[in-house]
């Protein structure tokens, strides 16, 4: 198998890990090759990404042969036969391993912009590279991972040797790797684009944060799947409710917004015409998920709404209940009239995008409008129909909120 690049490899190597989806893993990628490929892993998982900082022990005068390989938290491996036959003695050892933890240390703290490593503790760590060749970094990797208090630890990569396994001794508790080639001689050779991976990219993969699967169980018992993306240093969060909305979440992701995706209703509920125009429920479920998302937040940070169709009623209720602290609201095709006497309640900057061709739902908001606080807005999408289908459209609609957001959750 010859992957097209690293991001290929990643989502190659993320569908042998899919049983992992849903459970309580952190990706670690080795950089800096391996941090593109952990990235496409820790996507395709929801789960959060962060660095293996790793640095080869190389004899001296000959810094090319590794004797050895050193991780974080005083992790270390090294080869006896190499040692012996370089006659590395013990002072050498000590002068080369002082000069590279200095070294992964430097590199640590940039790599993470002064950030605090991931919580591993009590965790499955899958640590990532872009192959293995002598093993070593990998596995001064994963001991890191287990000092630092891994329940579990995998090691995964794209392409290894025959008999790769062996060599990795009993420091991960799983090995996965989907092509095992014969003649292998480098991992390079099994990829068409190999170029060497910057810093700047591992900075940038991992300034995109924290993503994970969330279920939330409400007071009904009903359970509501949702994904949380907070990128690194997210200056507010987004709660978007109602469909079609991932597209907007990434944009608001680019733009430095912490994003979580919720489904208000469960799929037997979906079915139950009822239950879908029923804008109490939604807005119950909201507030319910706000006080769950502020309490899972390291730090403080203004919350926004984001609602389409029905669940942007949900959304401008929820946004009027006693003691509501919203920044800001965006609804997209919303009908606020189903809100009722709610609105007049309202107290956040709402932004209200309507299709230009759909007359009747652009109505029923430029009423809306005249009950809103300001500086709510009416912003028309053209050639937009209800949902947003049309070339572009969606586009227009996450640049706004994009814009909305960016202004009110900064003052928020």
């Amino acid at each position: 198998m010859v992957y097209a690049d690293r991001t290929e490899a990643g989502r190659v190597l993320a569908r042998e890990l899919r049983r992992f989806l849903d459970q309580d893993v952190v990706v670690l990628g080795l950089p800096r090759g391996g941090v593109p490929v952990a990235a496409e892993v820790a996507g395709a998982l929801s789960a959060p990404l962060d660095v293996g900082v790793v640095r080869k022990l190389g004899v001296p005068h000959q810094p090319e042969v590794a004797m050895g390989a050193i991780g974080e938290d005083g992790a270390r491996v090294l080869n006896g036969d190499v040692l012996r036959a370089a006659g590395v003695s013990e002072p050498e050892l000590a002068e080369v391993e002082a000069a590279e933890r200095a070294e992964l240390e430097r590199r640590s703290r940039a790599y993470r912009a002064g950030r605090a490593p991931v919580s591993v503790a009590g965790r499955t760590v899958v640590v990532v590279d872009d192959g293995i060749a002598t093993g070593a970094t990998a596995r001064a990797a994963c001991r890191a991972a287990r000092s630092r208090g891994a329940r579990r630890v995998v090691l995964a990569v794209p392409v290894a040797p025959p008999g790769w396994r062996r060599a990795m001794g009993g420091d991960a508790d799983e090995l996965v790797c989907p092509s095992e080639p014969e003649g292998f001689r480098a991992v390079g050779q099994y990829f068409t684009d190999f170029a060497q991976t910057t810093d700047e990219e591992v900075t940038a993969a991992l300034g995109r944060g924290d993503r994970r699967r969330v279920t939330l169980e409400t007071a009904d018992g009903a359970r509501l799947g949702g994904e949380l993306v907070l990128p690194r240093g997210a200056r507010g969060v987004v709660l978007l409710v109602g469909p079609r909305n991932g597209f907007v979440a990434e944009v608001l992701n680019d733009a430095g917004l912490g994003t979580f995706l919720l489904d208000l209703l469960t799929d037997a509920e979906d079915l139950d015409r009822a239950r879908v125009c029923d804008v109490a429920l939604p807005a119950r479920r909201i507030t319910a998920a706000t006080a769950w998302l502020t309490g899972e937040l390291e730090r403080p940070l203004p919350v926004g709404l984001f609602g389409a169709g029905t669940g942007a009623a949900g959304a401008l209720w929820a946004a009027s209940e006693p003691g509501a602290r919203y920044a800001a609201v965006v609804s997209r095709g919303g009908r606020p009239d189903l809100a009722g006497e709610r609105l007049a309640a309202v107290r956040a900057p709402v932004l209200l995008l309507v299709g230009g061709a759909d007359p009747d739902v652009l109505r029923l908001n430029e009423d809306a409008l005249r009950t809103l606080p300001d500086p709510s807005r009416l912003s028309v999408v053209p050639g937009a129909g209800h949902l947003f289908e049309e070339p572009g459209t969606l586009s227009a609609v996450a640049e706004q909120a994009g814009d909305w957001f960016t202004a009110h959750l900064a003052n928020g």
